[in-house]
């Protein structure tokens, strides 16, 4: 086995059950100080024993290193493949059949812990044809949002690297963040170049509910915004946050009166909307977009959690955008700008 290959599966199986940040950092560490080795150098150290001597290689890594260069499957990733067996959640697998893409996720260009290739590697690498890349903002500056020449920047990175991974296709986008008035934290012009714009908010998440529900109407009507992200803006885990104060019903007819997909955010410490806000966006009539929000490879694997509620709904195939194709998905954004 390929010792690179395999700190990059540890890492990836890591990431998908939700293992602490500095325990996945140090597989993928790993990964790139092997990869960087000459072969020979790499052969002869194996054979000294003198791996640890490397920065960025301890012992477990090492021992992982050693089993593969051996020719065996490392037992830390024989275990963590044994334990991946077991499903993440119940149900949703046949919703996540006819998902073809995931329409947001992050990069080491914003709040991201992987390059732009490794995410859309993975993403293909899964099964789907497309995924949107969408990393953050200017005003996000926690999340080290992107400026408007640093995401010019991007899609010209996006570009080349499309060139490779034909026939996948990485599609441009922002997760753009929704000042207090509903204008959105973009120039314009750039924001019309884009494949897809899902607007969030995170930020004034206490807002008075008449408030909120103006900001968020204003970014759901405009006709530059694809997708609304995690709408309540709650957090499931640890302290957690509680959902904004909206009313939903005005929130979702906007939606739906313009085409607006409303996401289903996936990651565990999100699971936004809860559930009666998915059945209430479902009698409103909208479409939806069930996303993964994936900061690491291995979070892309966690779009099942999405898939489940959404089934448990009664939400059906037919009215996720995911489904379409890459070509169809671009037709649906131009259709509504």
């Amino acid at each position: 086995m390929d010792p690179v290959e395999a700190l990059n599966r540890i890492a990836f199986l890591l990431e998908r059950e939700q293992a602490a940040t500095p325990r996945v950092k140090a597989f993928r560490t790993a990964s790139a100080t092997i990869a960087a080795l000459p072969g020979p150098e790499l052969e002869s150290r194996h054979r000294a024993g003198t791996l640890t001597e490397l920065p960025g290689i301890g012992p477990k890594t090492a021992t992982a290193v050693d089993q593969a260069l051996r020719g065996a499957t490392p037992d830390y990733l024989a275990d963590l493949e044994q334990r991946a067996r077991t499903p993440l959640t119940e149900g949703g697998q046949r919703l996540r059949a006819a998902l073809l893409g995931d329409c947001h996720l992050h990069s080491d260009w914003s709040d991201g812990g992987s390059p732009i290739a490794l995410m859309a590697e993975t993403a293909r690498d899964l099964g789907h044809r497309w995924a949107v890349l969408t990393d953050h903002s200017p005003r996000l500056t926690v999340a080290r949002g992107l400026s408007p020449d640093h995401l010019r920047e991007q899609l010209r990175v996006v570009a080349r690297l499309n060139a490779d991974l034909a026939p996948f296709r990485l599609l441009t986008g922002i997760e753009c963040d929704i000042l207090d008035d509903g204008t959105l934290d973009q120039e314009p012009g750039l924001l019309a170049q884009l494949d897809i714009v899902v607007a969030s908010v995170h930020s004034k998440l206490r807002m008075d509910a008449p408030a909120m529900t103006r900001r968020m109407v204003a970014a759901v009507t405009n006709p530059r915004v694809d997708i609304l992200g995690h709408c309540t803006g709650r957090l499931v885990t640890g302290r957690g946050r509680p959902e904004s104060a909206f009313d939903a019903d005005a929130v979702f007819a906007a939606c739906a009166e313009h085409g607006t997909a409303v996401e289903i955010n996936s990651r565990p410490d999100r699971l936004d909307p809860p559930r009666r806000l998915i059945r209430k966006a479902l009698d409103a009539g909208v479409v939806f977009a069930i996303d993964t929000d994936a900061h690491a490879p291995g979070q892309l694997d966690w779009q099942i959690y999405g898939c489940a509620r959404a089934e448990e709904c009664g939400v059906p195939a037919a009215r996720v955008v995911n489904t379409l194709t890459a070509d169809r998905l671009l037709a649906w954004s131009r259709a509504r700008r």
